[in-house]
């Protein structure tokens, strides 16, 4: 069994290169910057012990390379899925395309129930 110990949201763009890659890289990066998990120093638990599954939204999903996005992820066992969303933002004067990406970060970790308590 698992318990979820975080979920983080972040968005990215890429402003003029219709690049949804860059888009999404930088949307798991602005979620990591929004969290810390110091569980992993205080109760002395291996980062290889945590799952990070990672859920991306732009509005083509079959443009990204997930495993290169999972690769990216710095700790953990990651798996990155592309769903359909994001947004698309046409400038009518130009007719250039920013990419906005959103990405949803969770992390898991094996039950510690009966591994640790916390004392006063």
């Amino acid at each position: 069994m698992e318990h979820r110990i975080i979920i983080e949201m972040g968005a990215g763009n890429n402003l003029h290169a219709m690049d949804y890659q860059k888009a999404a890289e930088r949307a798991i990066q602005d979620a990591f910057r929004h969290s810390t998990l110091p569980i992993f120093d205080s109760i002395g638990l291996s980062h290889t012990d945590m799952r990070v599954q990672v859920t991306v939204g732009v509005q083509e999903p079959n443009a990204l390379d997930t495993a290169a996005l999972a690769a990216v992820l710095p700790r953990g066992k990651a798996t990155v899925t592309a769903v359909f969303g994001g947004q698309n933002v046409t400038n009518p004067e130009t007719g250039e395309t920013a990419v906005i990406a959103t990405a949803a970060v969770e992390a898991f970790l094996p039950s510690q129930s009966g591994k640790w308590a916390l004392t006063t």
